[in-house]
């Protein structure tokens, strides 16, 4: 899957967010550069260019104040909170077709609750950056294939120019040496579920519940620490961009083959000699 770049536009209501959208977007254009225009503002009405996905064929804000009997701050809440239940299906679905040429840009509303009250936006924006279960399926994976074959690995997290600068080198650790805390930390991963006894927690039975509920919370928690007690899994990290990056991943995979051992003693000078006979 290749890498995607994005901006999402943020602040309060009439500050010229999608003005600005629409002016960024005239300018690409006029430089022959691809957008892709996603609205998430439910109750936005006017677009200079039609957006490429927009929140309204979801669930509009009109709509959701008629039904629930809801005011503009508690509906904007439901809509994203609608918006996350389906995400799947309404936006990564739509965004997995875009190449890494498109700039992406997301048009957001302009309640400051949503960012300031309650934790939805940072629940999206954590989705649209980093899949962790799809992390530790790849790592699973990688153990699994170490198993398998019998044969010595060298495991490799490439594209790292790409994330040079976003991602903190603390929480970077954790991802090169496999932490399995990094689930615990993410809601969609279903390892933190709460059973109540006063709402319905679904059919046990229907596939979605048991991909939601506490058998699924379990499988989850058994393959992280499966990971962990082998630990054999570790990633070097790759940028092609960069020589000395390129050569530490050799050197761990000479020493993995045992190259080195292979070869004759070297003096010094041998180098200008086979100069001097070629």
């Amino acid at each position: 899957m290749s890498s995607k770049y994005g901006m999402i536009v943020m602040g309060p209501a009439g500050a010229g967010k999608t003005t600005f959208c629409s002016a960024l977007i005239q300018h690409l254009r006029n430089n022959k550069r691809s957008c892709f225009y996603i609205n998430l503002d439910p109750a936005a009405e006017e677009f200079v260019y039609e957006p490429d996905i927009d929140i309204k064929e979801l669930i509009t804000l009109e709509d959701v104040m008629e039904e629930l009997h809801l005011g503009p701050n508690g509906g904007l809440i439901y809509c994203f909170e609608f918006l996350l239940e389906n995400l799947d299906d309404f936006l990564t679905e739509k965004l997995e077709t875009v190449t890494e040429e498109y700039l992406i840009i997301i048009d957001m509303p302009g309640q400051i609750e949503l960012y300031t009250h309650v934790p939805i936006v940072p629940a999206l924006v954590s989705h649209l950056r980093v899949d962790r279960a799809k992390f530790f399926a790849g790592t699973l994976s990688a153990m699994s294939a170490m198993l398998m074959l019998e044969l010595p690995h060298v495991n490799i997290l490439s594209k790292m120019d790409l994330v040079k600068g976003q991602v903190a080198r603390k929480e970077l650790k954790r991802f090169i040496d496999p932490d399995i805390s990094l689930l615990q930390d993410a809601p969609e991963s279903g390892l933190v579920y709460e059973y109540k006894d006063v709402v319905d927690n679904g059919d046990p039975g229907d596939a979605q519940s048991v991909m939601a509920g506490e058998s699924f919370a379990r499988l989850n928690r058994a393959v992280g620490q499966l990971i962990d007690d082998f630990s054999l899994v570790s990633f070097l990290k790759l940028d092609v961009q960069d020589e000395d990056s390129v050569g530490a991943v050799l050197s761990y995979i000479d020493d993995a083959i045992q190259y080195h051992e292979a070869q004759e003693p070297r003096e010094p000078n041998d180098d200008l000699m086979d100069a001097d006979m070629g």
